[in-house]
């Protein structure tokens, strides 16, 4: 498949109900790797799998599809650019989870695990105490 330059016109698409990866990437000009990584950087593009793992593309995907290669190729937006543009964040690969407080009081160690368990603990837990000291 040749890529499609961004002042070729895109192709119509038959109304269905799915379309497959390959129907998806002809519509957008672009080849279906493309799609898969698209939908690695874009959270909001998630196209549902058949039990065999085939994607499966509804009217919506292609329509956001078009959208997404609207902005990278014609609007020279960057996949980052696109990302906020489409209030779709950080890909799942590239989320960080929000850290929790614990409170030293917190952890509780049962002595039998380890003989010096205790110990370990509050060596850890003087440590954490200096270094929470040093940063206030």
């Amino acid at each position: 498949m040749q890529k499609a330059h961004a002042s070729e016109p895109l192709r119509l698409f038959p109304e269905k109900l799915f379309y497959k990866i390959g129907e998806a990437s002809e519509v957008a000009g672009v080849e279906p790797y493309v799609l898969r990584y698209w939908e690695n950087e874009f959270p909001t593009l998630q196209p549902r799998k058949t039990k065999s793992g085939q994607r499966i593309y509804t009217k919506k995907d292609l329509d956001l599809i078009l959208l997404i290669r609207r902005l990278l190729y014609e609007e020279r937006y960057t996949i980052d650019g696109v990302r906020r543009k489409l209030g779709g964040g950080l890909p799942e690969r590239e989320r960080v989870a929000e850290p929790q407080t614990v409170s030293p009081a917190a952890v509780t160690v049962a002595p039998q695990q380890h003989p010096d368990a205790e110990r370990i603990v509050r060596t850890v837990r003087e440590r954490l105490r200096s270094i929470l000291d040093r940063l206030s």
